[in-house]
């Protein structure tokens, strides 16, 4: 069995989260991070992520991969400092 070369494959640039994807001929879409492949998409969620960044810049897909991975922030950051368990010198112990 012969695995089949990549259709087109897209690298990270220098300021970026790490990720990149590669699209096979078979429809599919593996995305890496760090060159480690984290999550393959097939069939509509491969349509639909190429889609997604056929005509995104750099960092637009790589914040596409982040959220398609799981590995995005949730965007609470700000609002959870404030949070009583995450001020500092709340008494507890």
């Amino acid at each position: 069995m012969t695995k089949s070369a990549p259709a087109l494959e897209v690298t990270a640039d220098a300021d970026d989260l790490g990720f990149a994807f590669r699209a096979t001929k078979r429809g599919e879409v593996a995305i890496a991070r760090h060159g480690r492949t984290v999550v393959i998409l097939r069939s509509g969620a491969a349509r639909a992520f190429l889609d997604d960044v056929a005509n995104a810049g750099a960092s637009a897909r790589q914040q596409a991969m982040a959220r398609v991975t799981g590995n995005s922030k949730r965007g609470n950051e700000r609002s959870a400092a404030g949070h009583p368990r995450n001020r500092s010198g709340s008494g507890t112990s």
